[in-house]
């Protein structure tokens, strides 16, 4: 899934990693090892298991190739993608190092990509860590964590929150082998986007995460955590897809690519069960974090105002559009009646009152504002502002964004949508699915744009500071990044007005 050619063999970096040593490629003058082994495979009598260590090996292990994805839902072809390389190697990571050996010492920034924790890999082209380690001087890492039913079903007799701590024992492996990479243990930084940032707050919560990472960016945070019961719910009716009930006994010997369909089937038909599991639903969310109350004992907003990212820097914002490109997937852009505006403020408003504080506080929006508005506020915009004001409530600091850039690419007519930030942090304008929004030929505007948000990610996590204020409950500055950077008051006032009395509490099973 890499495009970038290796150079000569003679060029290749070799590492002696904890469970044996490792020969990678060079890349444009970056060191890349692919496809390293982090955990046990989680199959066959491992399968629904928490992750195990990974046993050494001797000899070379050639470090050349992207390991095999989990298995995925089949949004945007990513099962095709899955199944194009065999194996059940699921849980891998990557590294790109700038400068790898012991004696480096560099800062590191361990990527978790999003995917509604139903979709995602490491290896997709938009994930590519080459720009990033050659131009910030930072170690980056990618890895696979297991994702949909396989990760986060609530299955009876397995381990629950198995996508985070598939997590969590990859921070595990970048504290114990990443100095021999170029890495500094004390400095990681942990940086995710949508579903990965729902992850990066859900590790600010958990105890077995502590420790592991001293900084993290959180980039559009999903803000969707379940309570064990609406979790057990939604697995139960999964399984009842294949005639089956959800526990391990039932579920272990079955292929999990038809596990994903049996997901996927739900997922399309989620409004069924909307008077059982409420606004998820609606939006087609069938996996999130579960506070169990062991793994995840708080939401993130519960644990940070209580005190548990105070030692952590932490980075959080959103883009201005969030949910356009999604109305656009849905083929409801310029579409939405004024019907579905109001189930949207309804369902989605916060409060009794939710609908009606929109509409007195958007008289001019129409239809198809309001119910982009109501929704990116939900599922994104406000769980992101809330975690950063959960941080600065209990005397920890955190400093906020918002992309306001217009993505230029499918006809402009997305705004700063969903996504957008993914290409521009990485620097991968011309790759992979997301550089659609970018447009053909990077302009130098998104270039320009590019290079100061890889700027302000890469500083952060060398030395804490962005490059402006951190937020504050009094004059509230955030970052704007457009064609002119700004430090402004946080723009959507509005918005953050109608939530602010909102807690983001654990999502529960409305009835049976």
């Amino acid at each position: 899934m890499s495009d970038v050619a290796p150079e000569p063999s003679g060029a290749e970096p070799e590492v002696r990693a904890v469970a044996g040593v490792l020969r990678g490629t060079r890349e444009a003058g970056v060191a890349v090892f692919r496809g390293i082994p982090f955990a046990e495979p989680p199959v066959g009598p491992l399968r629904f298991a928490a992750p195990r260590p990974v046993r050494g090996w001797s000899g070379v292990r050639a470090a050349r190739s992207f390991g095999p994805p989990p298995p995925q839902g089949g949004h945007f072809g990513m099962d095709a993608l899955a199944q194009d390389v065999a194996g059940d190697d699921w849980l891998t990571v990557n590294v790109w190092s700038p400068e790898p050996g012991p004696g480096a010492g560099l800062p590191v920034m361990v990527w978790i990509q999003g995917g509604a924790y139903t979709i995602g890999m490491s290896g997709l082209p938009e994930y590519d860590g080459g720009r990033l380690a050659r131009e910030g001087g930072v170690v980056v890492v990618t890895f696979n964590y297991r994702v949909g039913l396989e990760g986060f079903g609530q299955i009876e007799g397995a381990a629950a929150n198995r996508g985070l701590l598939d997590q969590v024992a990859a921070l595990e492996w970048v504290r114990d082998n990443v100095r021999a990479f170029g890495g500094d243990p004390d400095r990681v930084m942990v940086f995710g986007q949508s579903a990965g940032a729902g992850s990066v707050a859900a590790l600010l919560a958990m105890p077995s995460a502590s420790g592991l990472f001293g900084r993290a960016i959180a980039q559009s945070v999903q803000g969707t955590f379940f309570s064990p019961e609406l979790a057990a719910d939604i697995a139960s009716v999964c399984a009842a897809e294949l005639g089956l009930r959800p526990t391990v006994a039932d579920l272990s010997t079955v292929d999990p690519v038809r596990l994903s369909a049996a997901g996927d089937a739900v997922g399309a038909k989620s409004l069924q069960w909307a008077r059982r599991w409420g606004q998820v639903a609606h939006r087609s969310i069938t996996f999130s974090p579960v506070v169990e109350g062991d793994a995840l004992p708080r939401t993130p907003w519960q644990a940070l105002a209580d005190g548990a990212g105070r030692g952590i820097g932490l980075l959080v914002g959103h883009t201005r559009d969030e949910q356009r490109l999604l109305t656009a997937l849905d083929g409801l852009l310029g579409e939405v009646t004024r019907e579905l505006a109001e189930t949207a403020l309804h369902v989605f408003g916060p409060g009794p009152d939710g609908a009606r504080r929109y509409r007195d506080g958007f008289p001019e929006a129409g239809p198809d504002e309001l119910h982009e508005l109501v929704q990116s506020d939900f599922l994104f915009r406000m769980p992101s502002l809330h975690l950063a004001q959960a941080q600065t409530a209990a005397g920890g600091r955190a400093h906020v964004y918002e992309l306001t850039w217009p993505a230029p690419g499918m006809g402009g007519v997305l705004g700063a949508c969903h996504g957008l930030d993914v290409p521009l942090v990485f620097g991968n304008l011309d790759r992979g699915q997301p550089a659609a929004l970018i447009g053909e030929g990077p302009s130098p505007e998104a270039e320009g744009l590019s290079a100061r948000m890889r700027a302000a990610w890469t500083a952060f996590a060398a030395s804490g500071d962005p490059g402006w204020p951190a937020y504050d409950t009094g004059q509230r500055l955030v970052r704007l990044f457009d064609t002119r950077p700004a430090v402004t008051a946080y723009p959507e006032e509005t918005s953050r007005r109608i939530w602010q009395d909102h807690t983001f509490p654990v999502l529960p099973l409305i009835g049976s």
